[in-house]
């Protein structure tokens, strides 16, 4: 069986396996199908992602559901004030050998030592802390007594925020979210879904989780995303969407130039290909087109396209500039 038949397959098992994880998360998470689909492309891209919603939207119950359905270890961190970068990475202790006594420093892992990581209200702790993970983020490593530990893979961070409660917090600077592959905001239930949840959380009743994909499979299908073929005219419109972002760019439009101080940069386009790759073939399509690019624009480009003064006066939000954007580029 030659190399592109073997992939062929995996497509039809990654499109099913779609179809398993929404039905078996489903158990326990009603509605937020958006927010799942989207999680899944982050976790197959290789990214991370930052959740946004008020308190009691299921922010902590959609991850901790998606480690058991995807059988993944996970650890939850509360961020608060006094967090130390060592109660995230990890800490060095004395260890006294019972038979010698001889005394040697020994290594303690900490949470981040885990497949999926929540971080729960990231923006509570102060820079130092919240640089900490964001070092593991992006080196897939942890350095600690000059020893450097690599963490467990696949490993995907996700972590929370709550846009209501301000006092108190340290936003996360723009460097430090650009990390994040998606920033996705979590809406209210509609009433039919709370009335399900209601029902649901009322009762006796408990769903059984089963595992739907291995720890070996998701390492496999993020290497197949990487295989998956993407057209030039993609890839081009990918680069001119976060290229027209940035005010002082050639192709930047006048409205851009007008209303956004700072725009996204490489890294954009590189997630904007391939969560349009993982979305291609978690729709059983063998490669991604524009539609694809244009699906994912808000979530990748929100925490990264900054608005000035201009666009708050007239009353824009960076959503509003993200479509605008995108019906000029359709023109």
């Amino acid at each position: 069986m030659t190399e592109t038949q073997q992939d062929l397959i995996a497509f039809e098992k990654l499109a099913q396996m779609r179809e398993s994880f929404l039905k078996e998360i489903g158990k326990v998470v009603i509605g937020q199908q958006d927010i799942l689909e989207h999680l899944l492309i982050a976790l197959l891209s290789q990214g991370h992602s930052l959740l946004v919603g008020v308190p009691g939207l299921a922010k902590t119950l959609i991850i901790k559901t998606l480690s058991d359905v995807l059988d993944l270890s996970f650890k939850r961190i509360q961020f608060t004030p006094d967090l130390m970068p060592s109660d995230i990475t990890g800490t060095e202790l004395i260890d006294v050998d019972v038979n010698t006594g001889q005394r040697s420093f020994r290594f303690y892992k900490g949470p981040v030592f885990a497949n999926i990581v929540l971080a729960d209200e990231i923006n509570r702790t102060p820079p130092k802390t919240q640089s900490a993970l964001l070092e593991a983020m992006q080196e897939h490593k942890v350095t600690a007594g000059g020893e450097t530990y690599d963490l467990d893979e696949p490993f995907f961070v996700l972590a929370t925020q709550n846009p209501i409660e301000q006092e108190g917090t340290y936003p996360l600077p723009e460097a430090q979210l650009d990390r994040f592959m998606f920033n996705l905001n979590i809406e209210y239930p509609s009433k039919d879904e709370e009335i399900s949840i209601v029902r649901g959380t009322t009762s006796i009743n408990e769903s059984s989780l089963n595992a739907v994909i291995t720890k070996s499979e998701i390492a496999s299908f993020q290497d197949l995303i990487r295989r998956v073929p993407s057209s030039d005219n993609v890839v081009e419109y990918a680069v001119r969407l976060s290229a027209s972002t940035r005010p002082n760019s050639d192709i930047a439009p006048d409205f851009i130039r007008k209303s956004v101080d700072w725009g996204a940069g490489p890294r954009a386009s590189q997630y904007l290909v391939l969560g349009a790759k993982a979305k291609a073939v978690l729709d059983g399509r063998p490669s991604p087109n524009i539609g694809d690019v244009q699906s994912l624009a808000r979530p990748i480009l929100r925490h990264r396209v900054l608005p000035n003064f201009n666009a708050e006066a007239e009353g824009l939000k960076v959503e509003d500039i993200i479509d605008q954007l995108i019906d000029h580029l359709s023109d």
